[in-house]
C-alpha cells in the first residue's frame, strides 16, 4: 500500500513539474539493450547546446524514474516513510524553483508486461527512442512478440519516435501505433544511418553519416563493433531532430567515449588487447560482440570469455547453446566459460564445433587461466552478465589497472557484495 502511495505522489509531482516548466524537453530511451550507451551518447551531444539532466546510473524502474527526472536522489531506506517525506519536500521545491535544465534524457526499463503503460500515465516525451527488441526477462514476457509489444508501446504516449532499424525486426511494424517516427542504424534502409568505411582499434570507425536534413557528411565514431555504432546513431538522430548542424554532431562525436563495460578496448598485460563487454549480456549483444572479435584480423590469437546470460527463462538453454555454436575453432584459440548455464550449454556446444574449452569456477579463475595461455598481440573478449558472474574481475586480472581504466561495479557496495561471493571459492 505504501509503495502505491509513493508512486502516485511521485507521478503527480512529475506531471506538475512539466506543467510548471513546459519549456523543458523530455527524451526517453526504451529497448531490450543499448539504453545506457544511447543515453550517454545523447548527453554528450546535447550538452554542447543545452543544460542536460541525465542520471549516470540506470535508474529506470517505476520507483526511480520519477526521482531521476526530478533530479532527486533515491533514498537509502526505501521502506522508511520519513525518507520519502523528505523526497516529497524536495519534489515540491523542485517544482517551484527556476528550471535548472533544458533537456532531460531518461531510460525506461521494463521487467513485466504493463510496465511501459505505467510510465505513460504521467510522461509525454518529446522523443522516444527504441533501441532493440531482443529476448529479455523471458520468465515474465514468455515470447519475443510480447517483448516487442511492451517496448514499442512507448511510442503510443510520445510525440515522436526513433526506432533502431537494425535491431528491431520489421515484422513488429504492425505494433507501432504512432505514425510520427523515423528509423536509425547502420543499414541502408534507415533514415538516419552511418556507413562505415574503415576501422582502427585506436581511432574507431571512419565513415559517412546520412541524414535527410543534411544529405551526407563525414564523421569518426570511436567505438568497437558495428552494433556499437547503432546507439550512437540513435543519439545523432535525436540531436539532428533538435536542430543540430553537422559540425555540432561531429564535434559531439569526438567527445563520446565507450561506457565502462560496453565494448571498451583496453590495453592488457603483455601486449594483450582486452575487449571489456562485462556490463551485461544478452543473446543479441553476445553474438554481436563475438562477431566483432572475429573481425580483428591482425590478432595473433583470439580468446573469448563467456559468462551466463541472465533472465532468459525457458529459452536459456537454447540461447546458450546457440551462442556456443557460434564459437568457431578456426577463429578462436580458447573458449572460457563462467557460470552454470555456460558450463552446461555453451561449453558442450563449443566443443562440438571443435573448440578448445576451459570451464572456470569464477571470473578471477577465468582471468588467471587466460593469462596463462595468452601470447603477445592476442585479443580477448570478456562478455557476461552481472550478479554471480562479475567478469569485470576477470578484466582486472588481464589489465594493467591504471587510473584511466574504468570498470563497472567498482563502488564500495558492489565490491563488498563481490567479496562475499568470491569467498565461497577460497
Amino acid at each position: 500500500m505504501f509503495k502505491k502511495y509513493v508512486l502516485k505522489k511521485m507521478k503527480r509531482y512529475v506531471i506538475d513539474y512539466f506543467a510548471y516548466h513546459p519549456e523543458i524537453k523530455l527524451i526517453v530511451i526504451a529497448g531490450s539493450v543499448g539504453k545506457t550507451s544511447t543515453k550517454r551518447a545523447l548527453g554528450d551531444l546535447l550538452v554542447q547546446r543545452y543544460r542536460v539532466r541525465m542520471h549516470e546510473g540506470n535508474h529506470n524502474s517505476e520507483v526511480s524514474v520519477p526521482l531521476a527526472i526530478l533530479g532527486i536522489a533515491l533514498p537509502t531506506k526505501l521502506k522508511n516513510p520519513f525518507s520519502w517525506f523528505g523526497v516529497f519536500r524536495a519534489a515540491r521545491r523542485r517544482i517551484r524553483q527556476p528550471t535548472d535544465v533544458d533537456v532531460i534524457v531518461q531510460e525506461l526499463g521494463v521487467d513485466h508486461p504493463g510496465d511501459m503503460a505505467a510510465f505513460g500515465e504521467y510522461l509525454r516525451p518529446d522523443i522516444a527512442l527504441v533501441t532493440a527488441v531482443t529476448p529479455e526477462h523471458m520468465e515474465f514476457f514468455g515470447t519475443i512478440e510480447a517483448v516487442a509489444q511492451e517496448e514499442l508501446s512507448v511510442l503510443s504516449f510520445s510525440k515522436v519516435g526513433l526506432i533502431n532499424r537494425d535491431d528491431i525486426d520489421g515484422r513488429f511494424a504492425d505494433l507501432i501505433n504512432n505514425p510520427n517516427f523515423s528509423t536509425y542504424g547502420t543499414s541502408g534502409s534507415a533514415e538516419f544511418r552511418f556507413e562505415p568505411q574503415r576501422f582502427d582499434a585506436d581511432v574507431g570507425y571512419s565513415g559517412t553519416i546520412i541524414a535527410s536534413e543534411y544529405g551526407s557528411f563525414p564523421a569518426t565514431i570511436k567505438v568497437a563493433g558495428e552494433h556499437s555504432l547503432r546507439p550512437i546513431m540513435g543519439a545523432v538522430a535525436a540531436a539532428i531532430m533538435f536542430g543540430f548542424a553537422p559540425e555540432e554532431v561531429v564535434r559531439g562525436l569526438s567527445m563520446i567515449k565507450p561506457v565502462p563495460g560496453r565494448m571498451n578496448i583496453l590495453h592488457g598485460i603483455g601486449g594483450v588487447t582486452v575487449i571489456d563487454d562485462t556490463y551485461n549480456s544478452s543473446p543479441a549483444a553476445a553474438a554481436a560482440a563475438l562477431q566483432t572479435l572475429y573481425s580483428f584480423d591482425d590478432a595473433a590469437e583470439r580468446i573469448v570469455v563467456l559468462g551466463d546470460m541472465r533472465e532468459l527463462g525457458a529459452s536459456s538453454q537454447m540461447e546458450h547453446e546457440k551462442l556456443g555454436s557460434m564459437c568457431d575453432p578456426n577463429l578462436l584459440a580458447w573458449v572460457v566459460t563462467v557460470g552454470p548455464e555456460s558450463e552446461h550449454y555453451i561449453a558442450p556446444a563449443a566443443r562440438r564445433r571443435g573448440c578448445q574449452v576451459h570451464i572456470a569456477r569464477n571470473a578471477i579463475e577465468a582471468g588467471e587461466f587466460v593469462r596463462s595461455v595468452t601470447q603477445g598481440n592476442a585479443i580477448v573478449l570478456v562478455k557476461g552478465s552481472q550478479d554471480t558472474i562479475y567478469l569485470e574481475e576477470c578484466v582486472k586480472v588481464l589489465c594493467n589497472m591504471t587510473e584511466d581504466v574504468k570498470l563497472v561495479r567498482q563502488d564500495a557496495q558492489w565490491m563488498a557484495k563481490k567479496e562475499a561471493f568470491f569467498q565461497q571459492f577460497k
